[in-house]
């Protein structure tokens, strides 16, 4: 059967899930803001208005997944393309983040915690997910919000930042976050789309974890000493607003509703499966792709 697929927004995660899963479609279209040529993808150029090739992608997509970050207008493709979109069938993926349930105080949620954050970056992802799930219900088509932990995998670990002399070990008593390698996040999106799935999901790993365990596995693997660790309060007087915001949510998302949207297990649980599998492959290209 032909089946297209449609990226709006062409990140790290949209490149690694069409690597590991893009044969299931015998079309594959992307979008980014220069419509640069990608191997095995057309790419439409995202630049004002939608093109006439966008909008007929939109309403022919047999399976759509949206990777771009809201600003601060809001998600920057459902007022160009939502008609379009409602006009078409098929699943809907948005990627979105666990940032959105704000700060739990450590304590273990799962995709019925409220929606706290307070900050005006989470207000517009929060506001982006209803949109889309709004979208869903209006067009009659499933809308699976993934909501992703903090991304790695090649190209975007602590080994790299071990390596380059970058990582920093930083330490706050009681201080957890969740992860999940990209290839699992390609994972459920392509069981999300097999599935029809319609809802949210927590896309995180098994093991909630300090800031500083991925950074001390990584220089382990390697073979060199981890970075000196630093306290939060002395590290905090140098941090962006964004990191500190990073720093202000402590929680341990459950991620039991993935396991049942894969039928498993993850393929990495824990960042200690994920690093030592990037080591084992050698040395991942240095950059820091966008979503």
């Amino acid at each position: 059967m032909n089946q297209t697929l449609l990226c709006l927004g062409y990140g790290y995660c949209a490149q690694r899930f069409v690597a590991l899963h893009g044969d299931a479609f015998t079309r594959r279209i992307g979008t980014s803001r220069e419509g640069e040529r990608r191997p095995g993808m057309e790419m439409l150029r995202v630049d004002g208005e939608p093109s006439p090739a966008l909008l007929e992608a939109a309403r022919m997509a047999d399976a759509v997944v949206a990777s771009a970050a809201p600003g601060d207008a809001g998600d920057p493709f459902l007022a160009a393309l939502g008609e379009a979109l409602a006009a078409g069938q098929g699943p809907l993926v948005y990627l979105s983040t666990i940032g959105v349930y704000g700060d739990s105080a450590g304590a273990w949620i799962d995709e019925t915690a409220p929606l706290s954050a307070a900050t005006p970056r989470a207000q517009r992802r929060i506001e982006a997910e209803a949109a889309w799930l709004a979208l869903g219900r209006r067009a009659g088509r499933p809308v699976a919000v993934l909501r992703l932990g903090g991304i790695y995998g090649p190209g975007r670990n602590a080994l790299i930042d071990v390596a380059d002399g970058t990582a920093r070990c930083i330490e706050r008593e009681g201080q957890v976050f969740n992860r999940i390698h990209v290839d699992d996040i390609a994972g459920a999106i392509s069981a999300a789309i097999a599935e029809k799935f319609d809802g949210v999901v927590n896309v995180v790993d098994d093991e909630p974890s300090p800031s500083c365990a991925p950074v001390r596995h990584a220089a382990a693997l390697l073979g060199m000493p981890p970075p000196p660790a630093e306290s939060f309060e002395a590290a905090a007087r140098s941090m962006s607003a964004m990191a500190l915001s990073f720093w202000a949510d402590n929680r341990r998302v459950r991620n039991d509703r993935l396991h049942a949207l894969l039928g498993g297990g993850l393929r990495y649980p824990t960042f200690r499966e994920g690093l030592s599998a990037l080591a084992a492959a050698g040395s991942s290209p240095p950059g820091r792709p966008a979503i």
